[in-house]
């Protein structure tokens, strides 16, 4: 850990009384059609960093289209209407009659008696339009044109609450940038569709079909929301993902991919004029649309424990999940504070407690915010069992830590000692370009503001004992727990 001096230098650039300071090196704006700009001047090094951010993740996708915000952010890479084509008139005439063979296929498999020769038939035909469109495609040149040209961590992420972009560049290239976020929102190209298809399904079945910590998860969330989206991973369901058409994500796109519902955040050597005017040339076109409606379902309120087991031979891990509120709650900084005191590296009651004295779990540690944070959520506890000590072991313990927060006020040494700490990791986030472009775009799209970010800095400064241990009362309570944990085949229990 840095010393002191170091750490009170790494600290200074977030206190508010240089919020003004800050503020200088920042240019904001608005185009007409409500794409948000967020500008910092860095001109430390010739590089810059972009973050594009989506307000629109699983918890959007729509019932019977699980996964397809995941699947869009694929489709984001496959190119536009100039990059990624041999002859785009003759790929759209073979995309067109995918679509027209699929269609045709899906209205055999529908019917009352299916003709098993048509079907295969069908299935042949539509092999033969995929491979008859592929052969148009320059595979992979999107990608291929941003690494030539200095692309560092490019990448992309659905989470349940957005989707997010990112990227670094020299500066030189800033321009190309521009061109190419914008095309790939504007003007995409959903080739190699079915063929991305399957690269999903594949990472469905690698994330929690094939692994036991995955499905446990899964399963956890299911049981803890009944009716809140958040119940579904970004994955989605497996027969959803396999009978995704290219009209359910332009239909995403069309509705979620607006200006209004996005904001954009660069960092590193720019000219905010320049930055302006390209935004103007490339962005500004894009057409209006309203803001998407938010979710509106409400998560009924929970009466009672929840219990879920997964059968498994692998290594058995378990889940506790509380409910907590979304991220805009007055409470949201003292659960940041609570998970320092509990998971804080090997600092952290559950680690000195559960690893280092007793020795029942292999590793324990907590998540606050889970699976997101833009609606109540779940403040969640997890570890894994050592060697011959059961699951019941280690939440029994768990449980014990949980009531020592809620019986005894955390002593001022420690406490100061988590915020230093918690204060110090957001702080990190912000060393680099990329790190700061992340978090005032998710500051802006979370708060409506960036500066909430340096808020968040003070507001840790205020958290109390006795903040934490109310936060632990009010909302660690059996009523709204969820438990989630692996068994052993019951065929193969003795």
């Amino acid at each position: 850990m840095r010393n002191l001096l170091a750490l009170a230098v790494l600290l200074a650039p977030l206190r508010a009384q240089d919020l003004k300071a800050f503020e200088k090196r920042v240019t904001e704006f608005t185009l007409a059609n409500g794409l948000h700009f967020i500008v910092l001047e860095k001109h430390d090094a010739p590089v810059v960093s972009f973050y594009t951010r989506v307000n629109a993740g699983s918890v959007d996708d729509q019932t019977g289209k699980t996964g397809i915000a995941h699947m869009f952010e694929h489709m984001a890479f496959k190119g536009t209407e100039s990059i990624g084509s041999k002859n785009l008139a003759l790929e759209r005439k073979s995309l067109a009659n995918i679509e027209r063979v699929y269609d045709q296929l899906e209205q055999a498999r529908r019917q009352p008696k299916p003709d098993k020769a048509k079907i295969e038939e069908l299935e042949k035909g539509l092999k033969d339009a995929i491979a008859s469109a592929d052969a148009h495609v320059e595979s992979e040149s999107f990608t291929r044109i941003m690494e030539d040209s200095g692309a560092a961590g490019l990448n992309a992420s659905t989470g349940v609450d957005s989707t997010q972009y990112f990227v670094s560049f020299p500066a030189n290239k800033l321009e190309l940038w521009f061109r190419l976020e914008a095309d790939r929102f504007r003007y995409p190209v959903f080739r190699e569709f079915y063929k991305e298809r399957d690269v999903v399904r594949e990472e469905k079945r690698m994330r929690s079909e094939s692994n036991p910590q995955g499905e446990l998860v899964d399963a956890m969330l299911a049981a803890s929301f009944q009716g809140h989206p958040y119940r579904t991973s970004p994955a989605g369901f497996a027969s959803d993902i396999e009978n995704y058409r290219v009209a359910d994500a332009e239909a995403f796109r069309k509705k979620y991919y607006v200006p209004s519902n996005m904001v954009i955040a660069i960092a590193g050597d720019v000219d905010p004029k320049e930055v302006r005017a390209l935004a103007d040339r490339y962005f500004a076109p894009m057409p209006t649309a309203p803001v998407p409606a938010p979710v509106v379902t409400v998560e009924p309120k929970q009466n009672g424990e929840r219990r879920v087991t997964i059968e498994s031979q692998a290594q058995p891990m378990l889940l506790i999940g509380y409910k907590r509120p979304e991220a805009t709650h007055k409470d949201d900084t003292v659960f940041d504070v609570l998970d320092g005191i509990l998971a804080g590296g090997r600092t952290g009651m559950l680690y000195k407690e559960l690893v280092e004295k007793r020795k029942i779990a292999l590793a324990a540690a907590t998540g606050s915010g889970f699976p997101g944070v833009k609606y109540p959520n779940l403040y969640i506890f997890f570890a894994l069992p050592n060697a011959g000590k059961t699951v019941d072991e280690v939440e029994k313990a768990m449980y014990e830590i949980v009531e020592g927060i809620k019986t005894k006020p955390v002593d001022e040494t420690t406490l100061k000692r988590v915020k230093t700490t918690v204060r110090a990791s957001l702080i990190r986030q912000l060393d680099s370009n990329a790190g700061m472009a992340q978090n005032l775009a998710t500051f802006h799209a979370m708060f409506g503001d960036w500066r909430k970010l340096f808020e968040s800095v003070e507001e840790i400064d205020k958290v109390t004992a006795a903040d934490v241990q109310r936060v632990a009362k009010e909302y660690f309570i059996e009523r709204s727990k969820t438990v989630a944990y692996h068994v052993k085949p019951k065929a193969e229990a003795n």
